[in-house]
């Protein structure tokens, strides 16, 4: 036999020195653990969702209520008994922004639950249906998603009239459109994966595969776009408001406190009235997306190629 081919053959001694890794006994824990950018996050949303819940009740004045009656100026600076100042009617700006907290995330939160009732709903509806229904669906979806959703708004609100039922259900139809989208690529994914063949060669019906093996794998990414898209809703709903076709005077939320304030930064007022609640509505959505790229990062990055 020739060297190459002693080579060829030639089998390594066994080292008992050597030692081996045991393979785990189970499946690493998918449990989230924030980091510390996410534990930021998720005090800030925390502190804003305390402050909606509770924030009328422990507000210091009256949503509408003056600090100082016998005193009556637009945009005093902030002393005690109007410890963030007053706006331009000389109403006490800390508790509207109290009030105003549960009015915008209520709203938001309402309307982005909606969206995902409609959107999830008709997007695994769409993937697990015949391929006609589903090119049908979509391209009625895509219609409506090529508008502008601020114009699209703004047409529906100037059109019914503005109020809180409006505001929710035209937030919530309008971007159910891009949680359809997500669901049904979700959805149609899930389909072509062996479970779901085997479970299909079992005979399992389609409502057995939509709760036991597409909702339970697409339910992470889903949650996480949920947080973004609350965002999303967040902006849309305090823009309306900025625009005068969101929450109406008397009642106060954060877009419409901006817009009633502006006038203090031509008078060269206090700007507190202005920067409390655009600082409101800037560090609520901040800390969302603090939370969400938290959960994507813990999830190896694969929800936000994904998303």
């Amino acid at each position: 036999m020739s060297n190459a081919q002693q080579n060829d053959h030639y089998v390594a001694p066994y080292d008992a020195g050597v030692s081996f890794d045991e393979l785990p006994d189970s499946a690493p824990s998918s449990r989230y653990s924030p980091s510390w950018t996410g534990w930021l996050g998720i005090s800030v949303v925390s502190f804003w969702v305390f402050i909606a819940i509770l924030g009328p009740y422990i507000a210091p004045l009256g949503e509408n209520d003056l600090p100082f009656p016998d005193d009556y100026s637009e945009f005093q600076m902030p002393r005690p008994g109007a410890w963030l100042g007053t706006d331009e009617s000389d109403r006490d700006v800390l508790s509207r922004l109290m009030f105003g907290a549960g009015r915008t995330i209520g709203i938001s939160f309402a309307a982005t639950l909606l969206a995902y009732f409609i959107g999830v709903v008709m997007g695994i509806g769409a993937a697990i249906s015949t391929p006609r229904v589903d090119m049908i669906v979509s391209r009625i979806n895509d219609a409506f998603l090529s508008l502008p959703t601020i114009m699209l708004g703004l047409v529906v609100v100037a059109a019914v009239g503005s109020s809180i039922p409006v505001l929710i259900v035209t937030a919530g139809v309008i971007y159910a459109t891009v949680v359809f989208r997500l669901a049904r690529a979700l959805g149609q994914e899930i389909m072509v994966m062996d479970f779901v063949e085997a479970a299909r060669v079992r005979g399992e019906g389609r409502w057995w595969i939509i709760t036991r093996e597409i909702w339970p794998n697409a339910a992470m990414p889903l949650m996480t776009d949920f947080g973004l898209r609350l965002i999303y809703v967040i902006l849309f709903i305090s823009s309306l408001s900025f625009l005068g076709l969101g929450v109406q005077p008397p009642q106060a939320d954060w877009g419409s406190m901006v817009r009633e304030n502006l006038g203090a930064l031509s008078y060269g007022a206090s700007v507190i009235p202005v920067l409390a609640p655009a600082l409101a509505i800037a560090t609520l959505t901040v800390g969302i997306n603090l939370i969400v790229d938290d959960i994507s990062a813990h999830s190896g990055g694969k929800l936000s190629k994904r998303l």
